[in-house]
């Protein structure tokens, strides 16, 4: 009776591993897709082509890091299969951690500016 329970069991844990197998090559050639977006924009547009550096390459390329990083965090770090409490405190943590880096930022490009004549 044992020796039944453990094929059947083996045999619904292949039939997972395959389909998490087929899933995990998919998330990452839309990673691999990503990532050859970003060096076209980096090397054909950006520095052969029409885009020139500034806030909207800038934008473009903090935006495609944002959706890798969903993926990777969604799948690879299995987030998109735990319960909604805990991606919702998860995230919490998150934008209190990007807040607090904006707010440092913006303190010290003050502290830039305006008290540069103190240590000049």
């Amino acid at each position: 009776m044992s020796e039944h329970h453990t094929s059947v069991e083996h045999g619904q844990e292949e039939h997972h591993a395959d389909m998490s197998k087929k899933l995990i090559w998919k998330v990452f050639f839309y990673l691999l897709a990503i990532t050859c977006l970003e060096f076209f924009i980096a090397l054909v547009l950006v520095y052969n082509g029409p885009l020139e550096k500034g806030p909207l390459v800038n934008f473009i390329y903090v935006v495609l890091t944002l959706v890798k990083a969903y993926f990777i965090v969604a799948y690879f770090m299995h987030l998109k299969f735990e319960k909604m409490g805990f991606i919702i405190s998860t995230l919490i943590v998150f934008v209190f951690i990007i807040y607090f880096i904006i707010l440092l930022l913006t303190e010290g490009s003050y502290l830039h500016t305006h008290l540069h004549h103190m240590f000049s």
